[in-house]
């Protein structure tokens, strides 16, 4: 009986050993057979724009080169974005400025809620059209590692993520108003258990929000007493404390 024991011992060592080496064998095959990005410099890039003698159909948005031949409607010849092919004009997805100067790939001037739609463009190409390389040049270098530019702009995007969500939870708490506006009667501006896309179980009433240092404010939807005693927030003129609806001359 011992002796069973042992030998059961024995093997199942035996095939825990085996196992361990089949997951180091499938991690070393999967890493060695995974190619590296290709690596697509300017020059080769711009021969990539769907002009009779080019090569197909690419475009490059922060440095990550797409194949949008299947679009060839929309960034061939004669589409609503040829301007797009053949380059990485990263800027414009977000500008709209599609001048010459306007198509270029300097993003360094963005402020993180742009960075945070550039990055929602580039999902969008991840979901649509297939990748094919890394550009050289502005966002990576010539053996394709991230340069000090991508690494800026994705903590500008960290930064924009999170006032996004500061944003939401914001708007969560202080949904926006209802409003409507004639020429004839000048307008209003009231709360409901719906408004600023939030649905609640509460009303609410206006009051205008100011930005601090701006001198602009937004009509949001107030719960409560406390946050009627926030400095940045203000009652309209001629509107009753608590009314849920004030007439608005703006």
């Amino acid at each position: 009986m011992i002796g069973f024991v042992i030998s059961f011992i024995f093997v199942l060592v035996a095939i825990l050993i085996l196992q361990q080496d089949w997951v180091h064998i499938a991690i070393n095959t999967t890493s060695s057979t995974v190619p590296p990005p290709r690596l697509i410099t300017k020059d080769e890039l711009s021969l990539y724009n769907g002009d009779e003698n080019s090569r197909g159909l690419y475009l490059a948005i922060l440095g990550q080169v797409f194949d949008v031949e299947k679009g060839m409607k929309h960034y061939g010849p004669g589409g609503g974005y040829h301007f797009f092919a053949g380059k990485d004009a990263t800027l414009a997805f977000v500008t709209g400025d599609f001048t010459d100067p306007g198509l270029t790939d300097d993003v360094s001037g963005l402020s993180p809620a742009q960075v945070v739609a550039l990055y929602d463009w580039l999902a969008f190409y991840h979901k649509d059209y297939r990748p094919v390389g890394r550009l050289v040049g502005r966002f990576y270098g010539e053996s394709g590692e991230p340069t000090e530019a991508l690494l800026k702009v994705e903590a500008v995007l960290e930064e924009g993520k999170r006032l996004k969500d500061q944003a939401k939870a914001e708007n969560q708490n202080l949904p926006a108003c209802n409003s409507e506006w004639s020429s004839a009667r000048n307008g209003r501006v009231w709360c409901s258990t719906k408004s600023g896309g939030v649905q609640r179980d509460w009303a609410g009433v206006p009051r205008k929000l100011f930005s601090p240092g701006s001198g602009r404010s937004r009509c949001v939807c107030v719960q409560n007493s406390s946050r009627l005693e926030n400095v940045n927030i203000r009652e309209y003129e001629g509107c009753p404390p608590y009314a849920e609806s004030c007439p608005v001359t703006e």
